[in-house]
């Protein structure tokens, strides 16, 4: 499996080395780039995402999620371009934090972390529809901070502290590829539409592909700064080919505790999204199925919620 990815990797290197097709590609970029940060309207987004703000006593599995984005779009024809960058760091755990590390079963998920930054662009359509591609780099294990982030954020909030951080997965700098496209959009009213969206993601860190429907009800927006309040529903199924976080590092060795993923994954979303001017707030609870082969559904099964603030002035 090791020399499959090294093949494909080096595949990918070679192409990438034909000068006159990087020279162009660079140099297109480069312009498009240089055009979109000059005109472009700047926003900033900030991501969280914790299954204790629920309220519901749990912790573990995705247990938070910290991302902050800046972007710069410009529309240009009824096309609007985005480019941008983020920052952002994952933490995962067992379902029970309290456990010393030698107490959390076999099929209970590792505790990992993931801090990474990346850049993406975007196209979007006057007709909703929408293509984006990006690179994220990071590292995963100890050099991400999770149980730095995690024991300080407990002890501000008086909650019970980790007790397992000591068998994490190691180290390992990761790359990930990650695409997202919208072909389509269904309209049936003016305040319901459908879209169906294909997204993946190829590297050493996490490789899986998925599909699935957003529907939207109420004063809809056909980019993410126009005004807008409405109700929504995403839901998901995602087929897993690698996922560093349950399997340590693809090229780490002698992690002290890692297991199998399950290959197939649903998540539900719901939520209400509301922008005027210059600011925009979004809350969904989330719902992802057990990611863990031997781990019982009863157990794996999660809910987290997720909460986005915007602003574009």
């Amino acid at each position: 499996m090791r020399d499959s990815f090294f093949r494909l990797m080096t595949a990918c290197l070679l192409l990438s080395a034909v000068p006159g097709a990087r020279a162009g590609l660079l140099s297109g970029l480069g312009d498009d780039y240089a055009r979109v940060q000059a005109a472009g309207r700047v926003s900033h987004l900030f991501d969280i995402d914790n299954d204790t703000l629920l309220l519901n006593d749990s912790d573990g599995f995705y247990t938070s999620g910290l991302r902050y984005t800046r972007s710069a779009t410009l529309d240009s024809g009824g096309t609007a371009t985005t480019y941008g960058w983020r920052i952002g760091q994952e933490q995962y755990t067992p379902s029970d934090i309290k456990l010393p590390a030698a107490l959390v079963r076999p099929s209970d998920h590792p505790y990992a972390a993931w801090l990474y930054g990346g850049f993406f662009k975007e196209v979007r359509r006057a007709d909703g529809t929408y293509t984006r591609l990006g690179i994220d780099i990071g590292c995963l294990g100890p050099c991400a901070g999770g149980e730095w982030t995690q024991t300080r954020f407990h002890r501000l909030l008086n909650q019970p502290l980790p007790q397992g951080w000591s068998r994490q997965v190691r180290n390992e700098v990761g790359v990930v590829l990650h695409a997202e496209t919208a072909p389509v959009r269904w309209t049936p009213h003016p305040s319901f539409d459908l879209t169906p969206i294909f997204n993946a993601r190829f590297g050493n860190i996490f490789t899986d592909a998925g599909a699935g429907l957003v529907a939207r009800a109420g004063q809809l927006n056909l980019s993410p700064a126009g005004s807008a309040l409405h109700a929504y529903l995403r839901t998901e199924v995602r087929a897993v080919g690698y996922n560093a976080t349950l399997q340590g590092g693809y090229f780490s060795k002698n992690n002290p505790h890692t297991v199998a993923p399950k290959r197939l994954l649903g998540i539900a979303e719901a939520g209400i999204a509301w922008t005027r001017g210059a600011f925009g707030v979004k809350a969904a609870v989330i719902r992802r199925s057990n990611e863990i082969k031997d781990l019982p559904n009863s157990i794996g099964a999660q809910n987290y919620l997720q909460l986005q603030f915007s602003y574009t002035p």
